[in-house]
């Protein structure tokens, strides 16, 4: 495992809150131009509606400069005395976390509750993950993973891609949003519409079937959700995957050990 210093390990007791999190997840399929901003804009939407957040950013490795989800799963004696709502919305390297979590063997549900019991303080944790990520761990979940598609042409091509994988190999429906430039002008938002259309096409006459897209304005992440942003963040949480909660309220002593040895047995 990744070596880190106590004080490291003690720097993210704080990554924790009272009650196991709803899930929701985001597929990043190399847009992440576009696709930060929505999400930096979802998890302030998210913070403002009462729930505290965790991003879980597979797109950055742990390293012992930048501890993440590996050092957490690795260090379960920090366990305790945990202090609420300190860090109500977080930012967790997380790739080698989730690779842990996939090469662990476990089902999609049994992966999503070691995540819940090391965030059992957390209202939401946000699984910002690479589509083949999230289609090696999270199969057959019932997440809706979040695909947004910009009006580029390559963010269409890439969306495309990352929906057929999403929907073939790992039977997950994306909620998609269709982003607009920002600031809106008339020329964008029917570029922004056309690309949407065209991947809507392309999903039926490929893949056989019927998407959904929702417009939402790109948007900086430190002004105040637009109301498209907001409705998005409560679709994403109506359709979140909950875990079990526990029942005195009280954090959980992870139950890792499977983990850790199909770890050690892969170095």
């Amino acid at each position: 495992m990744l070596d880190s210093s106590i004080s490291q390990a003690d720097g993210l007791r704080l990554l924790a809150a009272p009650n196991a999190a709803r899930v929701i997840a985001m597929a990043s399929h190399g847009d992440q131009q576009d696709e930060l901003p929505l999400l930096w804009s979802l998890c302030t939407a998210i913070f403002e509606s009462g729930y505290s957040v965790a991003v879980l950013d597979a797109t950055t490795t742990e390293s012992a400069e930048n501890p993440g989800l590996a050092n957490l799963m690795d260090d379960s004696h920090w366990y305790g005395n945990v202090l609420a709502d300190q860090m109500p919305w977080s930012v967790i390297p997380s790739a080698h976390g989730l690779d842990i979590l996939t090469e662990a063997g476990l089902d999609s549900d049994d992966a999503l509750q070691q995540l819940g019991k090391l965030f059992p303080r957390y209202g939401v944790l946000v699984i910002y993950a690479p589509t083949e990520a999230l289609v090696s761990l999270l199969p057959d979940s019932g997440l809706e993973p979040l695909l947004a598609v910009s009006s580029m042409q390559r963010s269409l091509v890439s969306a495309y891609q990352a929906l057929k994988r999403l929907l073939l190999d790992a039977n997950l429906k994306p909620t998609i949003a269709s982003i607009m430039p920002f600031p809106v002008r008339s020329n964008n938002v029917d570029l922004s519409q056309t690309m949407s259309q065209r991947l809507r096409e392309c999903a039926m006459t490929y893949l056989g079937y019927k998407l959904d897209a929702q417009s939402v304005p790109a948007h900086l992440s430190d002004e105040s959700p637009s109301d498209e942003i907001s409705l998005l963040s409560t679709r994403l949480l109506e359709n979140a995957k909950s875990l079990y909660r526990d029942t005195m309220g009280s954090p959980r002593e992870p139950d890792t050990h499977h983990v850790h040895n199909k770890l050690l047995g892969s170095h």
